[in-house]
């Protein structure tokens, strides 16, 4: 599965730690004309994607104690059925965490999909009837950090490290309809129909798309003008684009983009992660305290040691909660020159 980029957001609005932040006003509705920007259609695929959008409406009337029983059996079948990516899972668990038992990483991993099946049950609810009910769903926590960093470096932007973990769907979403602007820096799919639902739901929540092949210049921008950014960090990069690093001690083959944008822009770096709670149905926005950047006369060792940094405050989360992350992501895909393959 691939990452479909980075979130911004140009205000950081207020909030009290274990309470459901309240922005200032309700998102605003993008309007018609600036849905799905930059995207064209064939026919047939604008068909396809009204029948999606029906569709997602349709089961979203499913009242919770269905939808989301529905969600976990689909993702305990995609346990099941998807052998591919249960190996690549498996690959990868056993990279992460090699005392456990075989079983102890199956179960890890079946909770991985379960977790998926849940998210897309909300999922559903995000793109179809009744979708600010989730706002009730998702509270923050250690938002006065956020509001410190701001503090403490007025005028420069933030830089938010998270990763594809809990609802990451939800995060952007949710953070937008607390009536917070926030854009997503997106990658388009090549199914073009699944594009256009995927950018529906978003928009429709108040997140600003931005197509990833003219983002650069706009996310410099915003750094320079204080904004606030956020890039998903957990995804394979290529060759071009990587450094390696170690992630659970295996060198992995890291996009070196935040650092280079940190160091370009002067901003400040805060892991934010969604957490699901363990009644399955509720969420939590851990903001956490900005990380240590390393600076000196050596741009190429300070970004290779920041990324590391960047690398090692998702690993510590993904320790802290491994049954949410993504697992089945070839993560180590891209090796060094030499190294064996880690997936057949």
């Amino acid at each position: 599965m691939k990452a479909t980029g980075g979130l911004v957001s140009n205000s950081a609005g207020n909030a009290s730690e274990g309470a459901v932040a309240r922005g200032p006003k309700a998102a605003p509705a993008l309007s018609r004309a600036r849905r799905s920007a930059d995207l064209t259609l064939t026919l047939p695929s604008r068909c396809l994607y009204y029948l999606m959008v029906a569709t997602m409406h349709l089961v979203s009337l499913l009242p919770d104690f269905v939808l989301y029983p529905l969600g976990v059996l689909g993702g305990m079948m995609a346990y099941r059925l998807d052998r591919r990516h249960v190996k690549i899972g498996l690959k990868n668990l056993e990279i992460a965490f090699p005392a456990l038992t075989p079983q102890a990483r199956r179960r890890i991993l079946r909770e991985s999909y379960i977790n998926l099946g849940r998210s897309a049950s909300e999922y559903v609810r995000l793109g179809g009837f009744f979708y600010r009910r989730l706002l009730r769903r998702v509270r923050y926590e250690g938002f006065e950090l956020w509001q410190q960093a701001q503090r403490l470096y007025p005028g420069r932007g933030i830089l938010i490290l998270t990763a594809h973990f809990g609802n990451f769907e939800l995060l952007p979403a949710s953070h937008a309809m607390h009536g917070y602007q926030i854009s997503l820096v997106h990658h388009t799919q090549r199914f073009a129909a699944g594009d256009a639902l995927m950018t529906f739901v978003r928009e429709r929540a108040g997140v600003r798309v931005i197509r990833k092949y003219k983002a650069a210049r706009i996310v410099i921008r915003m750094l320079r003008e204080g904004e606030i950014v956020g890039i998903p960090f957990d995804q394979n990069a290529k060759r071009s684009e990587a450094l390696f690093v170690p992630f659970f001690g295996e060198l992995a083959a890291t996009a070196s983009g935040l650092a280079r944008l940190a160091r370009m822009s002067g901003a400040v770096v805060v892991p934010v992660f969604l957490i699901r709670d363990p009644n399955h149905r509720t969420h939590r926005i851990l903001i956490q305290g900005e990380l240590a950047m390393q600076h000196s006369d050596d741009a190429e060792a300070d970004v290779l040691e920041n990324t590391r940094r960047f690398v090692v405050a998702v690993e510590r989360i993904v320790r802290a909660y491994p049954e949410q992350f993504l697992w089945t992501h070839r993560r180590y895909r891209t090796r060094p020159r030499g190294a064996p393959k880690i997936y057949d």
